[in-house]
This record gives C-alpha cells, structure tokens and sequence, in this order.
C-alpha cells in the first residue's frame, strides 16, 4: 500500500485493523522516527514495555534473521497485540521482508525504519506490493508545516508564542523534525514558569547567534572530548542557575543530531557541511560539529544517550546529588571522544 502526502496525518490516527507492518523512510529522519513511533502506540501505547514491544537493528536482523517472525510470531504474556521495532533497514533487507510479508505469523505489527530511499527501492516496493503493509515516505517540512509544528508543541505545553517569534524560529531552525523539536524544548526549558507569551528575544536567546550559550557549550565540550572547556561550562551553567536536568537534555538533543548526521554520512551523503547545514547547526559551531562527525559512531552515539538517560534517571529517583550524575555523564562521554579521536595501530582508527 502506498500513501499520498494528505492521507499519513489520518492514516497514522487510525490504522487499519488489519495492518501488519508499516515502512516509515526518507531523508528526514527525525520525521521517520516520530511517524514510526507514532503508528507503533496505536498498538502499544508505552514503547518500553518490554512485554509487549520488540527491538530489532538491522545488525541484529543480519546475524539472526529468523528473528523478526519469531518475534512476530510471539503472544503478549498480558494480552493484546505486540510491536515489533525494525530500525535502519536497507534494500538488503528487502527479500526478508518481502519473504515475512507475503505470509506473517502472529497478529504482531511491524514497524520499521529506513533512511532516504527512493521510489524504486526493493524495500520500499516489498512493502507497497503488500496488501497488509504499507510504505510511508517522509520529507523535511517545508516553512508552513514547520510553523504548524512549532505552534502545535507551545500549544501542549500550554504556552503562547508571537507571530514573529514563530517566524524567527522558522527561519533558524533546521529542517528535520527531531532537531525541531528538540530545539523547542530547549525554549521551554529556557522559558520555564515566567510568564507570558514566548516572544522574538526569548528565540534569540536559545536558537541562533546566542545559542553559543553554556548549556551548549557542555555539550559541544564534551561530545569534543575537551576537558577543561567541558569543566568551565558547567561552572557557568551552575554559576547562571541552569538545571541539571535542562544540561542533561541539550546534551541528549545534541547527541540524536550527531546521531542523525552520522547515518546521513553513511547513506552514502559526501559534503558534510550540507550534513551539518540540513541539521540545523548554528555556523559557529560547524567546524566543530563537523569534527565531531568524524569522532562518533552510531553505537558509542547510543552508549552516550544511555549514559545521558540514566544520568536523568539518577537525578530524579535517587538520592545522588544532580549536579554529580550531570557531571558524571558528561566526562564519561569526553573520555570516550578522547578514546575515538586518538590513531589506531597503523595510524587508522
């Protein structure tokens, strides 16, 4: 099955009962993740219940590829349907999932994630040619549909923004959902519990010139491998009164776009300062942006943001001081950076 543009909004409102998988692909990867996510909790609508929702990479499909029915195939020990999660598929995944799909065990439903395919793509058609599947493309938001985005998050959060403050935003921010988003957060946390409207200066303050700030700075230092200038920020996020936690979540949205500029690289894209430009990276962070590219992987990115998640989780559950498990998290992943930066045996990495 295949959608148009104006169908997905419904569609993923309310799938088909007896949709079995759904691909979600494209260039904008913060899209396909959030359109994935959410057609997957309209079957389990908490993705970490482990009970009634499945992991699979594609490195894992590779090494055991009777995984993904087996999992399919699986009843929920509470009841229900399960989800089974497919993430960073390809066209050599094709003839599996065309083999799965042309007679899936279970009732589960399987969603899975690509990067920018295109139309021809053995992938995306297994799934199209499917009466029980559908293939879903995803593209950068052009200005209206990011103006919408951006009036929608303020609004559930239960905040108010000036025209020219959306207009401002729009201009500035990149094109990919997830940098989007985690980019408004960012101004919610900067705006916190004062009151009125989210105004021009409040966008200034968090998004463009200024956004060379200490919270950025943390991150920048530490996914840099730089000690000293990872120290310092902390010093004048904690000097400026920021939060633990506002550290911790500019460190994590940092992380998913390096995290998403890696897989862009690796799609086969060979300027990164197009890379870097499409994620929205302010221009005075680019040099070292594009240096951090090189530094990272996808699998020492995710041991990162699980360093960053449970560095929130301590801070909220436990009685470890905040600032320490911040601290902690963040020289953990400057070390590691140090680690990736330093030659290998034969000069290689």
């Amino acid at each position: 099955m295949k959608l148009a543009a104006r169908e997905v909004e419904g569609f993923l409102r309310k799938p088909p009962a007896n949709l079995r998988a759904a691909l979600f692909f494209g260039p904008d990867l913060g899209l396909v993740r959030e359109r994935a996510k959410a057609m997957a909790k309209t079957v389990a609508p908490d993705l970490t219940d482990a009970f009634q929702v499945a992991t699979i990479t594609a490195a894992q499909l590779q090494e055991d590829p009777a995984r993904l029915a087996d999992e399919a195939a699986q009843v929920s020990m509470l009841g229900g349907r399960r989800v089974v999660m497919l993430s960073g598929l390809g066209d050599k995944h094709a003839k599996l999932l065309a083999d799965f799909l042309s007679d899936p065990p279970g009732d589960a439903l399987v969603v899975a994630e690509a990067g920018d395919l295109s139309g021809r793509s053995s992938l995306v058609k297994a799934f199209e040619g499917a009466d029980t599947a559908v293939a879903v493309a995803c593209y950068a938001d052009d200005p209206r549909v990011l103006a919408g985005v951006i009036q929608g998050m303020i609004e559930e959060a239960g905040r108010k923004i000036d025209r020219d403050a959306v207009d401002y935003l729009v201009e500035h921010l990149g094109t990919d959902r997830m940098i989007t988003r985690g980019e408004i957060q960012k101004l919610l946390l900067y705006k916190g519990d004062e009151a009125g409207n989210i105004d021009l200066a409040d966008c200034e303050a968090t998004v463009g010139d200024s956004s060379a700030g200490s919270l950025d700075d943390a991150a920048f230092a530490a996914f840099g491998g730089d000690i000293a200038g990872l120290t310092e920020a902390l010093s004048k996020s904690e000097q400026a009164g920021e939060s633990p936690v506002a550290i911790l979540r500019v460190a994590q949205k940092h992380a998913q776009r390096l995290h998403l500029g890696v897989a862009r690289m690796a799609q086969g894209n060979s300027d990164p300062k197009f890379v870097a430009k499409s994620l929205g990276v302010f221009w005075k962070r680019e040099d070292a942006f594009l240096k951090q590219l090189r530094l990272w992987n996808n699998d020492r990115l995710l041991r990162a943001l699980d360093y960053l998640t449970q560095a929130e989780l301590d801070c909220k559950t436990t009685g470890m001081p905040s600032e320490a498990a911040t601290g902690d998290a963040l020289l953990r992943i400057a070390r590691a950076a140090q680690v990736g930066a330093r030659p290998a045996a034969g000069g290689r990495r």
